[in-house]
């Protein structure tokens, strides 16, 4: 391994973990404020704020579905790069990069045309309020036009994930994130625009994010250098690609389509309802990104382990990532849960006339999400324990009958069909009982894993997995 590359296969793992995640942390936290601006600043255009919040809000799991699939191959590649790179394979750890780099591109591409021409007709599948869905169809058109620079920085930032780097993507984000907020005022105070205008900003950041990340690995005197003259798809590396990676986006669809039926569910309560969801969610989703931090954290130390065949580090790492994440969760939910209505308030949610019904549905949703989030985080880390051995397709089962399967039949048999449980409050309670169902298989799942793997390798004669081409589980 290069000396410019971390080697997460050695030395203690609490403090380079914490080390590695608080970068993917700060990262994480930028990104979402991309779309936070955007709320926050519609949010406050005087008492249409509230239509606008509910525009942007319609499309978030929607693009979070159509987007999902594909961003599941960019946890395939960070997989099966930290495997090349801890197992020293130079020259296969290269056809990942350019391999990974180009399928990012013609993904981009794919979905930004999917996401236009058909951007009316998912938010009618949604059942979008009708005095809402112009401003949701144009700003989900808009954003699609910058998926792929989304893209690319995205499979970008994976690799760098891969060989240990979480600091530059930080970099990248700091100033593309800057970018955006600066945009963002120009666009909505200058010119008059509203959802559009956030939206330009937000592609905008994405080039920016795109551009710099392609230089910054096209710098690189290791085996992660991206060269354009290397720039080919290697079928094995793809296919090992999508071997790790489909299932974990197949994975994030099925978690994405219940989060559309829970959105369509909200989206039928009324723009109220829609409001408060959104601003509320889009708060959340930082105890969420906070989590996940230690989720790629954990996929990576325990993919360098494993390519270097020690399964004792492995197991460490994950007792170690699992009590992160609830120390975590449990800290930044219960921030959200305390200032939960300050919080709303920077979104222009307040107990007005107008706004009161909207802010009083945000809340209920910190009632039930924010202590409890800490238990989505342990979910999440356990699908990363696993992803980094090579085995993408029991979390994603398990994710499709304890998540999904979960939240739809409490729609379909709770929510729509009961007048009692026809309300947010019990809308919401599907995420703390669909969470704590899929942690306890994860957990069953896990120590079946580790212990087939620790036999195999007790068995084996040679370092397992070897240099050239790591098996997967």
């Amino acid at each position: 391994m290069s000396k410019k590359e971390m080697n997460l296969a050695e030395g203690p793992i609490l403090s380079r973990m914490i080390f590695y995640t608080l970068p993917l942390l700060f990262s994480g936290t930028l990104q979402l404020l991309y779309n936070a601006a955007d709320l926050v600043i519609v949010g406050n255009k005087g008492d249409t704020g509230e239509i606008y919040i509910a525009a942007i809000g319609a499309t978030g799991s929607l693009t979070n579905l159509i987007i999902g699939l594909f961003m599941g191959l960019s946890v395939g590649s960070c997989v099966v790069l930290s495997q090349y790179l801890g197992a020293g394979d130079d020259k296969n750890a290269s056809e990942v990069v350019h391999t990974s780099m180009l399928s990012s591109l013609i993904i981009g591409v794919v979905l930004a045309i999917v996401g236009m021409v058909f951007a009316d007709d998912f938010l009618l599948m949604m059942q979008t309020d009708t005095e809402v869905i112009d401003l949701s169809a144009l700003y989900m058109r808009i954003y699609f036009a910058g998926l792929p620079a989304s893209m690319i920085y995205n499979f970008g930032a994976a690799i760098l994930r891969a060989k240990g780097d979480t600091k530059y993507p930080l970099i990248v984000l700091v100033i593309s994130g800057a970018v955006n907020v600066l945009l963002n005022f120009i666009m909505v105070y200058s010119f008059g625009r509203t959802v559009d205008g956030v939206a330009i900003a937000t592609v905008a950041s994405q080039i920016i994010s795109a551009i710099m990340v392609i230089v910054y690995l096209s710098k690189l005197n290791d085996s992660c250098r991206f060269s354009l003259k290397k720039l080919s798809i290697k079928t094995d590396k793809l296919l090992r690609i999508i071997r790790v990676g489909l299932p974990a986006g197949f994975q994030s669809v099925v978690f994405s389509i219940s989060n559309v039926m829970l959105q369509s569910s909200v989206n039928v309560l009324g723009k109220a309802a829609m409001a408060g969801n959104a601003s509320a969610a889009s708060i959340d989703n930082f105890i969420y990104i906070a989590q996940n931090s230690v989720y790629h954290a954990a996929i990576a130390f325990v993919g360098q382990s494993y390519g270097a065949g020690n399964m004792k580090r492995v197991k460490k790492v994950a007792f170690t990532s699992l009590i992160l994440v609830t120390v975590i969760g449990l800290v930044f939910g219960g921030v959200v849960f305390a200032l939960g209505k300050p919080l709303l308030g920077i979104y222009g949610l307040d107990e007005s006339p107008e706004k009161a019904e909207a802010l009083k549905n945000g809340m209920m949703r910190f009632y039930i999400t924010a202590l409890t989030y800490f238990i989505c985080g342990i979910m999440d880390v356990m699908t990363g324990l696993l992803r980094g051995v090579g085995c993408s397709l029991v979390p994603m089962i398990i994710t499709a009958t304890g998540v999904c399967g979960t939240r739809i039949l409490w729609i379909k048999l709770l929510f729509e069909r009961v007048d009692y449980f026809h309300n947010m409050f019990w809308l919401y309670m599907s995420y703390p009982i669909s969470w704590t169902i899929s942690v306890i298989a994860q957990t069953i799942a896990l120590i079946i894993v580790y212990k087939r793997i620790e036999k195999r390798m007790d068995s084996s004669s040679q370092n397992y997995p070897d240099k050239k081409e790591q098996a997967s589980v």
